[in-house]
């Protein structure tokens, strides 16, 4: 009887331990590093979990609505499935939560099952420890010391070869001197006779000199012709902008259309510079850089975070409570496309009318080069640039040729009913060439095209 009453207590205290231990590994019956992944492809839209966004943190979350609202884990289940559902029943904590955050309704996910939040939420509670990055070969103390041993190698270096340059100096003057000690008298008298002025040089070979005058005012004029053609001409300009802005990491690494920026270029003369308010259609949730995945060289994550800043500093947006304050700054961008006042071009015209014979075009003139969005025609392959810079030469000639190369698109949507006629005319004209009918043909060449 004693023997059993021992192990009754024994086991009372187990099972106490056990109910006092749960509470604080509450949320953790799930996998993090699973639920790390699933937060960052539906949660981090909207929520960050050290700091709000546009909801509230969710670092320890499972404790946090234990603690405010009495809620146990099954009630965030409920939450995260369908929060409007769990509103309209008449959740007193649902609907102080929605008050809370100015009713922004929270979106809902009811395909995540229920290992997928409880992943989630042990991810949380519980956030994995980020991996620790190998240090660099070479560390900074290294390059540091290293530094005045090689500075020190490179004077002597040059304090070396001074010396020698001093020496080779000295035998020459010794040996110049032995010659004129050792010169005969016939070779005194052919030194008298030597041209010693440009004037006499240019008496004894006259021909040769108006020769030589003519080829350098040939070389000068071609010199002067030249500079003349390239004024304005600025390709490989790349100024630096108020934000830093890569068009790498946005089209390149996140896919990010052109348009979806450049609107204007689609239906409109001008590609306008986008809005401030176009960042922030993104950048109102995304708050930081975490793409460790690509990073520039010589830029750290707090160089783009602080970029980042100055969008919120232009448009006045204040991340911590999330709302714009009004007091916003002029952006003062460096254009760096600008066509002169006396040259008409309208985007749109090539965007839509020419889109795919301006592909096709550049395609076959650069196999090795090609190209799938009609920017990268002018523009170059913007998706592969850090910094923009003007990738052609914008010249009249350019231009030209680019419309005696590029053959008319006969079937493209936009304008094969409109300009139906005009292209059975065409065919009939240039029934020699199959067809192909180049801009050209359709005015491309004519002065009032682009010129009024």
């Amino acid at each position: 009887m004693i023997s059993w009453r021992k192990h009754y207590k024994k086991t009372l205290i187990a099972i106490g331990l056990l109910l006092s231990t749960s509470a604080s590994f509450y949320g953790q019956d799930g996998d993090p590093k699973n639920g790390e992944k699933l937060f960052k492809a539906n949660c981090t839209a909207c929520h960050a979990l050290d700091k709000q966004v546009i909801g509230p943190p969710l670092k320890g979350v499972v404790e946090r609505v234990k603690t405010e609202g009495g809620v146990d884990k099954d009630w965030l289940h409920k939450w995260i499935k369908d929060n409007k559902a769990l509103r309209a029943s008449g959740d007193k904590y649902a609907n102080e939560i929605f008050e809370k955050y100015n009713k922004t309704e929270m979106l809902q996910f009811p395909n995540l099952t229920e290992k997928d939040i409880d992943d989630i939420l042990a991810f949380t509670t519980n956030p994995p420890a980020p991996e620790e990055k190998k240090p660099e070969a070479t560390t900074a103390t290294d390059a540091t010391a290293a530094a005045p041993a090689d500075k020190t190698t490179t004077n002597i270096v040059i304090i070396s070869l001074l010396a020698i340059a001093g020496l080779l100096v000295w035998i020459l003057l010794k040996l110049r001197q032995l010659v004129k000690l050792g010169q005969s008298e016939e070779l005194a008298g052919l030194n008298e006779t030597r041209v010693r002025s440009f004037k006499e040089m240019y008496e004894k070979f006259h021909y040769v000199g108006k020769g030589l005058l003519a080829i350098l005012a040939i070389l000068a004029a071609y010199g002067v012709w030249n500079w003349l053609m390239w004024i304005g001409v600025y390709k490989g300009y790349k100024p630096e902008q108020p934000i830093y802005f890569s068009h790498k990491i946005h089209a390149g690494e996140q896919k990010i259309d052109c348009q979806l920026c450049h609107s204007s270029a689609k239906y409109g003369k001008v590609s306008e510079i986008p809005s401030m308010n176009v960042c922030m259609n993104c950048h109102r949730t995304i708050s930081e850089y975490n793409a460790d995945h690509y990073m520039e060289p010589g830029k750290d994550k707090a160089f783009y975070d602080g970029e980042i800043q100055k969008i919120y500093a232009a448009t006045g947006w204040d991340p911590a409570k999330q709302q714009y304050t009004g007091k916003t700054q002029p952006v003062e961008w460096t254009r760096i496309h600008n066509m002169p006042d006396f040259v008409y071009f309208n985007h749109s015209q090539h965007v839509i009318a020419g889109e795919q014979a301006i592909i096709n075009s550049f395609n076959k003139k650069n196999p090795n080069n090609k190209i799938d969005v009609v920017c990268k025609a002018c523009h170059g392959k913007i998706d592969t640039m850090n910094v923009v810079q003007m990738a052609n030469d914008f010249t009249m000639g350019w231009c030209i040729e680019c419309h005696r190369t590029t053959e008319v698109d006969m079937n493209n949507g936009y304008n094969k009913e409109y300009f139906k006629n005009l292209h059975d005319k065409l065919k009939k004209q240039y029934p020699q060439d199959g067809g192909k009918i180049t801009v050209d043909a359709i005015g491309g060449l004519e002065c009032g095209k682009c010129h009024y």
